[in-house]
């Protein structure tokens, strides 16, 4: 790991973070995937001015994207050493789990109000843990820098296969029970075929002309992919057909508070789950200490262009050796 290093090819100036600034806070190279948990200064400006820049002059929302703040509704206790890959709700207020960093990589069955781990499986110390969905009774995670994938048992998280994918990384995951849909920390949206592994299409994520790089973890929620976009407060709302954003969550105040309250050694928002019977969004972050339940809330107001592409695109990351 300490022979990789890290590439970037410029996109358009529509990214204001220096590029020195970028390379020390993405540190998903070595033995650790820790970040730093302060943005660069120009992106701390453009959230906090997110909604004061409202009373000046303003330009319409391109047409058919909706864009939305989060309102937490109910705060429940998270793990604050998991450094969550991926996130799940499954029924009876139970969350599955998978977290990162090397030597600590699991998979977990959480309860979701006390935040206790109720099954761990911990993964080998070669490995880094990654995105996690579930189909019916079988787990699917992918493992970072890797091509490798394993399946496990939902009730005992006991390992039932091991699998290789088409994907250039393993990055998140999603499903609608059908097809996989995965991400590699690029612009693509993958679908693949759970049973053979192989790819059955491909898009790029694109929003007003620019590819939206570093997808992260993914949950389907009404026919559409949430993607955490890696390395900002925000999620995209991607349509599955197209790779069109239909749409931004923007949530910096959940990881501002956390800051607030003295909690410096958080990372970046990471973690979306679905409880598609009661209709719950649930969002956390990896060494966070705490899982929200979040309200979704119409933005009404434009506001100035290129405020959203400085707060949610980033530019695209390259791994070589």
């Amino acid at each position: 790991m300490g022979a990789k290093s890290l590439k970037r090819r410029p996109i358009k100036q529509h990214n204001p973070e220096p590029q020195a600034s970028m390379a020390s806070s993405r540190r998903k190279i070595g033995s650790h995937r820790k970040v730093s948990v302060l943005l660069s200064a120009s992106l701390t400006i453009a959230v906090i001015g997110l909604f004061a820049i409202w009373s000046y002059s303003r330009h319409n929302f391109e047409s058919g994207v909706s864009y939305e703040m989060g309102r937490v509704v109910n705060e429940f206790p998270h793990d604050s050493d998991a450094f969550t890959q991926g996130l799940l709700y499954a029924e009876n207020d139970t969350l599955f789990e998978s977290t990162g960093l090397y030597g600590k990589s699991t998979v977990r069955k959480v309860n979701l109000h006390t935040g206790k781990v109720e099954v761990l499986q911990k993964m080998d110390d070669s490995l880094f843990g990654e995105g996690l969905t579930l189909i019916g009774e079988r787990l699917f995670q992918v493992t970072w820098l890797q091509k490798t994938g394993f399946i496990y048992d939902r009730d005992n998280l006991s390992k039932l296969q091991q699998f290789t994918h088409e994907m250039k990384d393993g990055w998140g995951l999603a499903t609608d029970g059908k097809v996989l849909y995965g991400s590699d920390g690029s612009s693509t949206l993958y679908h693949i075929d759970p049973s053979t592994f192989k790819v059955i299409s491909k898009q790029v994520v694109h929003f007003k002309g620019h590819q939206v790089h570093n997808l992260n973890e993914l949950e389907l929620i009404n026919g559409e992919i949430w993607a955490n976009v890696y390395m900002t407060d925000c999620i995209a709302k991607i349509s599955p057909k197209d790779g069109r954003v239909l749409g931004w969550v923007v949530l910096p105040n959940l990881r501002q508070e956390l800051i607030a309250a003295g909690n410096n050694g958080i990372d970046v928002l990471n973690g979306i789950a679905w409880d598609s019977e009661q209709k719950r969004v649930f969002v956390t972050g990896k060494l966070w200490p705490k899982l929200y339940e979040i309200k979704l809330l119409p933005i009404k107001k434009s506001f100035e262009e290129g405020v959203i592409e400085q707060l949610c695109l980033r530019n695209p990351f390259r791994f070589t050796t």
